[in-house]
């Protein structure tokens, strides 16, 4: 059964299971790190999740399609690794979305990616992987035979075709023990104040990670999303103006305790891979992130198992280490990705950027 609604001209809103199935997609990435988050910070959960509730809705209903709207993933990968402390987390994102509403508006955003290039783009994202490989790592070491289960779960069920399928599934058996552990949290309304888990503190870290991440969200949230707009919904819309969407979505739910959410070409084609085509994906989605919001109790979510925790961390390692080397095609832009990849890991994210954009001026003055 299937309930559609029709909002001018090219803004439709329909509600069937195709629509509901493409929401499921886009979610696999996006809890996962989530409760990783509320698991290693002093980030408020329920905060979290009515931020990516309302903004699914908000830009689903703005755009009449199914938009995706993702955690920043350099930010909140720095987070969960103690890179960055909520503090630091905040400010970044305040800042970034600062940074990304003033380059929409003066139409900035593809020279920006111009200077720093597609290969140090690429690097960051891989060095996040390996930051968030490594702490899933040690998560699992807690309960190996635990992790093992997991992960043994989530191999059969991708051979068979259901890859991104296991990641819910594991998260769901995760949340059921947790539950057990901890008891049914009642239903709560999350208190609408400033700055709820702490507030923004400016340090070098929080100008490194703003830095980083404005890097990957111009390349794949900006640009990427336009032109799959275009090539998967047959719709016009900027990299300039999903900048400024992305820039208000940060200044409005950072302050009252979201994190520093963007668009994602990885979201929108799995929203579209998985049968979303209308806006009531991003509807049917809120809505349910609203209804985890009322009992994201934080007694359930340290009963979470940190070694199921850790297989979540591993799927989305390799699925954003996967995405670094996708578009590469040539050696001297691999070894750039994997150079900044491993600057990441082992030193710093922000000095990594750094060396990598003067490493691509280098290389693209050289024939």
């Amino acid at each position: 059964m299937a309930y559609s609604l029709r909002v001018g001209t090219e803004f439709d809103l329909e509600f069937s299971v195709s629509e509901l199935t493409g929401a499921l997609g886009d979610s696999v990435t996006v809890l996962p790190l989530v409760v990783a988050l509320g698991a290693t910070t002093s980030v408020s959960l329920p905060h979290v999740l009515l931020g990516f509730g309302v903004f699914q809705i908000v830009w689903g209903l703005y755009y009449g399609m199914p938009l995706s709207v993702e955690p920043m993933k350099a930010l909140i990968g720095l987070a969960i690794v103690g890179t960055l402390s909520y503090a630091e987390l905040a400010a970044a994102g305040i800042l970034a979305g600062g940074v990304l509403l003033a380059v929409g508006h003066l139409g900035l955003v593809g020279r920006l990616q111009r200077v720093v290039g597609e290969p140090v783009i690429r690097g960051v994202q891989l060095a996040v992987a390996l930051l968030l490989l490594e702490a899933a790592v040690d998560l699992s070491l807690g309960n190996p035979s635990v992790a093992v289960a997991g992960l043994v779960v989530v191999g059969l069920l991708a051979l068979v075709g259901y890859c991104q399928a296991s990641v819910l599934v594991v998260l769901g058996v995760g949340g059921i023990a947790a539950v057990v552990t901890a008891g049914i949290p009642s239903p709560a309304v999350p208190q609408l104040t400033l700055f709820p888990a702490g507030m923004p503190s400016v340090t070098a870290a929080a100008l490194e990670g703003t830095v980083a991440q404005l890097g990957m969200t111009v390349g794949n949230a900006a640009i990427a999303t336009a032109l799959l707009c275009g090539e998967l919904y047959d719709r016009d819309i900027s990299a300039d103006e999903l900048s400024r969407s992305m820039g208000v979505t940060c200044l409005a739910a950072v302050p009252l305790g979201g994190v520093p959410m963007c668009h994602g070409s990885g979201g929108l084609a799995g929203k579209y891979a998985f049968g979303a085509r209308t806006g009531g994906a991003n509807v049917l989605l809120g809505v349910g992130y609203l209804a985890l919001a009322l009992v994201a109790a934080g007694a359930v979510l340290a009963a979470f198992p940190m070694a199921i925790l850790g297989v979540l961390l591993v799927v989305v390692a390799l699925e954003l280490g996967r995405a670094a080397f996708a578009p590469v095609s040539d050696g001297r832009s691999l070894a750039l990705v994997a150079g900044v990849g491993i600057v990441g890991l082992v030193g710093n994210v922000g000095v990594a950027f750094v060396l990598g954009t003067v490493a691509f001026w280098s290389l693209s003055r050289r024939p």
